[in-house]
């Protein structure tokens, strides 16, 4: 018997639960993709979940079994678990507070307040989201729902993969290695624990310089990013892997992958160009790993999961910068 903290048990109950609540988000993939990536890819469009990320997912499992007696949710985030919860708070009749850096994006902290929550900010290069968001702990009746490190979100973000699974095999895909942008880890561990048993294996991406996964994974044991900013992926710059994730992580996942902020620039920008979605810089890294680091992957075919699309019109600019020019001489295209 597992000593896991989440089963794939717990992933195959919120999948039901979640039924009608999430959307089902497609598998897309176009030949150019395939032809840079050099192998077939096939990307998880969860940029066109509800809230724009895979994070109403693990919110609307968290709220969905709240204790009897709550009447207040907390959270802290970025930006796309803030709007998570702030629906799903919504959706049960809760009030939110989400703790937000002032850095955050500003599309997505008026998301946030769009869906009704209460928005408290603080800064991530000198304070601690989780010292900001105990005033409001102290309120009766107040919970918090973690980002990642929370069993219930875990397990809906694992819905993700449950999907991939049934998706995949229908386009004839039933081995590959399954791309996932990771922060915390609460979605690659949910997808994680969803494929387990199947061809289908997770591996984490993250940005230059805050890859805290892929080095834990490589030394077996938790590390700390020495910095808190400076990549544009800010929907992914967490301090370390989950203490719930990263051993679903050590148990099911493969090693993990690393890209430049340029190289998540360029995937959304063919991500935009061949499959008309937008996602965010930190919710193109799997993308980009997929077709950038072909010689650290192995197989016939990849699996990019886009987790985001939440992105403030200046940044989604300077991705358009990235879009590739056709090359009339030959019909192929460069940047």
């Amino acid at each position: 018997m597992s000593d896991l903290a989440v089963t794939q048990a717990d992933v195959t109950d919120a999948a039901t639960r979640l039924t009608g609540v999430v959307r089902e988000t497609p598998l897309l993939s176009h030949p150019a993709l395939d032809a840079i990536a050099g192998r077939k890819l096939l990307v998880k469009a969860e940029s066109l979940q509800r809230t724009g990320s895979f994070k109403f997912r693990g919110a609307s499992n968290a709220v969905a079994q709240l204790p009897k007696g709550t009447s207040h949710v907390v959270a802290f985030s970025s930006g796309n678990h803030a709007q998570g919860v702030a629906l799903a708070a919504q959706s049960h009749g809760l009030p939110a507070t989400i703790i937000m850096p002032a850095d955050a994006p500003v599309s997505k902290i008026k998301g946030t307040k769009g869906y009704g929550a209460q928005v408290a900010t603080y800064d991530r290069a000198t304070g601690s989201r989780e010292e900001a968001a105990q005033p409001f702990l102290k309120k009766s009746g107040a919970q918090l729902i973690h980002p990642f490190d929370n069993p219930h979100v875990i397990a809906g973000q694992g819905t993700a993969g449950t999907e991939i699974i049934a998706q995949a095999a229908a386009q004839g895909v039933q081995q590959a290695d399954v791309l996932v942008c990771t922060g915390g880890g609460g979605l690659a561990s949910g997808i994680a624990l969803a494929v387990q048993g199947t061809g289908l294996r997770v591996r984490t991406v993250e940005p230059e310089g805050f890859d805290d996964a892929a080095r834990s994974l490589a030394q077996g044991s938790r590390v700390t990013n020495a910095a808190t900013t400076g990549s544009i992926c800010d929907a992914i710059l967490t301090p370390s892997p989950g203490t719930l994730t990263f051993p679903i992580l050590q148990e099911h996942a493969g090693p993990g992958l690393v890209v430049s902020d340029t190289e998540a620039l360029r995937a959304a920008a063919l991500a935009f160009t061949y499959l008309r979605i937008v996602l965010e810089p930190g919710g193109a890294v799997a993308l980009a790993a997929a077709l950038f680091k072909g010689k650290e992957q192995n197989g016939d075919a990849v699996i990019a999961v886009a987790t985001g699309g939440n992105v403030d019109a200046e940044m989604f600019a300077r991705i358009l910068e990235h879009v590739p020019i056709p090359d009339a001489a030959d019909g192929t295209s460069a940047w």
